[in-house]
């Protein structure tokens, strides 16, 4: 079962207790930059940053990259053999394999227990700040693909995956950070991707709050853009390209 939590959030997660070099790096787009200075400062925070970097500079990419996200996988696990008790790296983690699952295909995420990975990491993070947002939007999207991808019955007896469950965690993450552009972009985009029809005035609704919302990073301003171009399209009612932007930005390759 294909575990992909739609999570370009994954690109934009919580900032770090004190404004370092890394996180301001990767404020500024400098992802690189950003990943060496966190992977040199070789502590929790700074390999989180280093995954956090890593997932942005691959979402932000003309294609889906695989060995990108493996990368980013190893970043985030190093990131939680340093603090366990950190919620980032847990987060990251889940991001990284739920995108690889997306260009590996079904069967093979499936094989390598990638939902169950996922749900794992996304679990100890919440285990360590309840309130996390990122964690939270995380939750509401895997229990919304899982039943995208499995059905209703079949996600609820495998993974105990439930559309109610996911809009739930979605909910409570907003109304913590009612400001955050990016989760609400992608609320917007793992219901388009569900079912566009049933949910577009949540979609449409969620999509122009995002574009109401000032920007604080190169990725948030990258995010802002391809709300506005999924708004737009929904709005013209291009069914076949509103299907090809989800997809890409869900990071499904072509």
């Amino acid at each position: 079962m294909n575990p992909a939590l739609g999570l370009l959030l994954a690109a934009g997660l919580a900032n770090p207790a004190s404004n370092d070099t890394a996180f301001s790096l990767y404020l500024a787009g400098q992802f690189a930059q950003a990943e060496a200075a966190g992977i040199k400062q070789n502590d929790a925070q700074g390999l989180a940053v280093a995954a956090r970097a890593a997932l942005a500079e691959e979402q932000m990419g003309d294609t889906p990259c695989l060995d990108c996200l493996k990368h980013a996988e190893d970043l985030s696990r190093r990131a939680i053999a340093a603090d366990p008790k950190r919620p980032e790296g847990h987060i990251y983690l889940a991001a990284a394999i739920g995108y690889q699952a997306r260009i590996i295909g079904d069967l093979a995420a499936q094989s390598k227990g990638f939902a169950t990975l996922a749900k794992h990491e996304l679990d100890a993070a919440l285990a360590d700040d309840p309130n996390d947002e990122w964690a939270l939007a995380a939750l509401g999207s895997w229990h919304i693909e899982i039943v995208r991808n499995a059905g209703a019955t079949f996600g609820r007896w495998l993974f105990g995956a439930r559309l109610e469950s996911g809009q739930q965690y979605y909910a409570k993450a907003l109304t913590i950070a009612p400001d955050n552009l990016v989760l609400r972009y992608q609320y917007a985009l793992v219901l388009a991707a569900f079912d566009l029809s049933a949910n577009r005035d949540e979609i449409d609704q969620q999509l122009t709050r995002a574009l109401q919302t000032t920007p604080r990073s190169a990725y948030e301003i990258f995010a802002r853009d391809r709300a506005r171009q999924l708004l737009e399209t929904i709005k013209r009612g291009d069914a076949a390209e509103i299907k090809q932007l989800v997809r890409r930005d869900q990071g499904y390759p072509e």
